[in-house]
């Protein structure tokens, strides 16, 4: 056990301190304090530790995030994904509410949000399917799955 924490103390160290942006510096830079880890072993601590990789900045722990409130969620009328893009459309003066929570609370699919006063943009990450975008807004904004909508084929 004391492995394990030692680890992921070292792990957490070096993500607050440094700019990694690989996994192989990753396991370079806990060798270099002595720590010998496999690629498996380091994406294991990653994810228990809620580090991810952000563009532009690395390897950072992510802020602990819990659900959207039920009245942020309640303001939201629709949901519609159109590769590369999301469309959240709100109640009337909702929209920077809900935008400024997803900017709060990111997820690795969605690249970043613009917000009216009653629609939120969103930008979504290539490699990331529909279903993976919206169980992560799920996971956010629960309830959320009950205003999706989905375009017809015209």
């Amino acid at each position: 056990m004391q492995n394990i924490k030692s680890r992921q103390s070292a792990l957490l160290e070096i993500v607050g301190n440094e700019s990694v942006f690989s996994q192989e510096e990753l396991i370079e830079k806990m060798s270099e304090r002595g720590i010998e880890t496999t690629q498996a072993t380091l994406s294991r601590d990653l994810k228990a530790l809620n580090i991810r990789k952000l563009p532009g900045e690395g390897y950072k722990q992510a802020p602990a995030s819990r659900p959207a409130s039920p009245s942020v969620v309640n303001g939201i009328v629709r949901v519609e994904i159109s590769f590369p893009l999301a469309v959240i459309r709100t109640l009337e003066g909702y929209a920077a509410a809900v935008a400024t929570y997803l900017d709060q609370h990111p997820t690795d699919s969605i690249l970043g949000t613009l917000a009216g006063d009653d629609t939120v943009l969103l930008g979504l990450r290539q490699g990331y399917t529909p279903d993976q975008v919206l169980a992560a807004l799920e996971q956010s904004m629960p309830g959320i799955m009950n205003r999706v909508t989905y375009p017809s084929d015209n």
